[in-house]
């Protein structure tokens, strides 16, 4: 009964509209090696530039150039302080969606990465506003339960994009797959009507005087340390998801229906990997949820690029356990850190931390991998930083059980539940 607790349509449609920005966003991973063939050059060899038709350092520019991109859901996640999370979050879905579907149309490589980036600031606001409203709607005891089912829509639109990468595989068929796009841009506007306002007219007024870029003095420590771990957490998890599928299909050659039931396997272990995690946060509190998670995405990107197929495979599963594992704890973690004043604004920086840090992670992993030919010291290069996010979330409070001040969660109630102000 509890598990059908979370199912309410508030956290139902959250989670569909997850999806539909996990879709749209991740649309460049799973297209980059058709993209990179469709508009670079193939030759004989085993670099990424001889497999892959454009260079390590080329690549890895593109997609740090689309993690930069995001910096934009800065303040544009912050806007959920004023606009309220729902107006927020379903006017950004639409625009970041609409934006997306235009990618079909680039004539080259550094188009493709131009047009896309425009969309990708507002899918990665909608997809960080719908997590502080899936916190914030429910109540402490459910609230882990609710962030998990939220991640599970954000990764089903992520896995389900790649699926349908696998089936129109092809140098220029990566068109047709940003033209699928428009179906979660509808899916957007049917379940608009059931998202709630999760926060109070009081909070938002209250919020909204407070402005752009202010950090209470009595949070400003809390919220550097929460930015420098979210930095370490994106730096270490960044190339285990972002060059994957170029790796398995332009460097391992795994066949596509291995690679097919590898994604839909992939489904199985990342659900798993959340109810995993769920309990953990529940359980045994939100820090060991997190310090568990990070250092198997640390483990496992190493496994993935230790240049065999079973590893590749076997450590991208494994991989996406430890994410799913990661997420409800994270989530709920870096939500209730701050008070409702902060919150949206603090996830809004959480994305300029994630972002800095997956750019930078990605640039030197092509640059590695370029200087070593191969890919193996790249990722022991990147996941090393893992053992800083440790370290960081030891030096803050556990927060398993706290209620959310000003929201519709903690109007709910919980047992037990102390209040954050």
């Amino acid at each position: 009964m509890r598990v059908l607790r979370i199912f309410t349509p508030a956290v139902t449609a959250l989670a569909l509209i997850a999806l539909a920005a996990g879709y749209g966003q991740f649309g460049a991973v799973a297209a980059l090696g058709d993209v990179a063939r469709a508009f670079g050059h193939v030759v004989n060899g085993h670099s990424i530039a001889a497999q892959a038709g454009l260079s390590g350092a080329v690549l890895g520019g593109g997609l740090a150039i689309l993690r930069l991109a995001s910096l934009g859901g800065v303040y544009l996640a912050s806007v959920a302080d004023r606009w309220g999370r729902r107006r927020t979050l379903l006017t950004w879905s639409v625009v970041g969606l609409g934006a997306t579907v235009f990618a079909a149309l680039s004539p080259s490589y550094w188009w493709f990465v131009v047009i896309f980036a425009l969309g990708r600031p507002f899918l990665s606001a909608a997809a960080t506003v719908t997590q502080v409203a899936a916190a914030e709607t429910e109540a402490g005891v459910h609230r882990a339960g609710a962030l998990a089912v939220v991640t599970a829509g954000y990764g089903l639109g992520a896995g389900v994009n790649a699926l349908t990468h696998s089936l129109l595989h092809g140098p220029h068929l990566f068109r047709v797959l940003f033209l699928t796009t428009a179906i979660p841009l509808v899916l957007v506007v049917i379940v608009a009507r059931w998202v709630l306002e999760s926060v109070t007219t009081t909070e938002l007024i209250e919020t909204a005087s407070m402005g752009f870029g202010r950090i209470p003095a009595d949070e400003r420590q809390r919220f550097g340390i929460v930015m420098a771990l979210i930095f370490m957490v994106s730096w270490v998890s960044a190339p285990a998801s972002s060059y994957i599928y170029l790796y398995v299909e332009n460097v391992r050659h795994l066949n596509h229906g291995v690679e097919s039931a590898m994604i839909a396997l992939a489904a199985l272990t990342g659900f798993g990997g959340l109810l995993a995690g769920r309990f953990v946060a529940d359980r045994w509190g939100r820090k060991p949820a997190v310090v568990v998670g990070v250092s198997e995405i640390a483990l496992m990107a190493v496994l993935t690029y230790s240049g065999s197929t079973p590893a590749a495979v076997a450590g991208y599963l494994a991989g996406v356990f430890a994410t799913g594992f990661l997420a409800p704890g994270g989530t709920a973690f870096t939500n209730e850190l701050f008070s409702t004043k902060l919150r949206a604004q603090a996830a809004g920086w959480g994305i300029g931390a994630g972002v800095l840090g997956g750019a930078g992670s990605l640039m030197a992993f092509g640059l590695v991998e370029q200087a070593s030919h191969g890919f193996e010291l790249a990722a022991l290069a990147t996941s090393v930083f893992g053992l800083i996010a440790v370290g960081l979330t030891l030096g803050l409070p556990e927060t398993r059980g706290i209620a959310l001040s000003g929201t519709v969660g903690a109007a709910l109630g919980s047992s037990g539940a102390s209040s954050y102000l």
